[in-house]
């Protein structure tokens, strides 16, 4: 995609062939997860159907994270080679993080309810993603509020770069500090502490949600390219 960047026509020929293909495997895949989610999987020991909010809480909260990284990553490229159409990348995939923040944190707050008998704690992982979803929202409100557009991206990409450390925060809190957030069950050293049964639902919506927000992010890429095409057409 980077490599697209330099030549808008040719990123907008590969979206449009991908985005009709991606369309029709991501719909197999949400299908498929589903089916597993609801049948296949079984209810918890302790926490009974409650548990089946984490087939979504966590693939979201996962999303959050990375599109943070992605975005600050891009960013860095953007200042580093001097690429300023590489903005529009980040452009496109903050509205995608911002939404997988708010889900997280809706779910998280769902599924906290009849596990910790409430629906907030200023715990240490919360407050954190709390803190990362007023980034989704700075950087967002820098990118449509503030004019001119090119000084707009760029105080944009400074406002991901810095952000970006509060992602190892998020990450390590639980073994940073004493908190209610349950530790990592998947993403660890050690065999992973969950069950093969709720392992394989919890692959399979994690693959349908990346592919739900790359195929977000193309027709998000492709809607910014095209404006940008009318745009030069109408400066001529």
């Amino acid at each position: 995609m980077m490599s697209f960047l330099s030549k808008p026509s040719a990123a907008l020929d590969f979206l449009n062939r991908w985005i009709p293909r991606l369309s029709y495997g991501t719909v197999l895949l949400i299908i498929m997860g589903l089916w597993l989610v609801l049948v296949g999987s079984p209810a918890d020991e302790v926490q009974g159907e409650t548990v089946r909010i984490m087939y979504i809480h966590v693939p979201a909260s996962w999303g959050a994270l990375l599109t943070y990284f992605g975005m600050a990553l891009v960013s860095c490229y953007a200042f580093v080679k001097q690429v300023p159409m590489a903005h529009l990348l980040t452009k496109a995939m903050a509205p995608i993080g911002t939404l997988l923040c708010g889900i997280s944190l809706l779910t998280g707050a769902i599924w906290g309810k009849p596990t910790w008998g409430t629906w907030w704690v200023w715990d240490a992982r919360l407050t954190s993603m709390l803190v990362l979803f007023f980034l989704y929202g700075g950087y967002l409100m820098t990118v449509y509020q503030m004019k001119p557009e090119t000084k707009a991206l760029k105080t944009a990409a400074i406002i991901a770069l810095v952000g970006s450390l509060n992602l190892p925060i998020i990450k390590w809190s639980v073994t940073w500090w004493n908190t209610l957030h349950q530790p990592a069950s998947l993403m660890r050293i050690a065999k992973p502490a969950i069950h093969v049964d709720m392992l394989i639902p919890l692959v399979v919506m994690t693959t349908a949600l990346f592919c739900l927000c790359l195929l977000l992010f193309f027709i998000s890429m492709r809607i910014l390219l095209g404006q940008n095409r009318l745009r030069k057409l109408h400066t001529r």
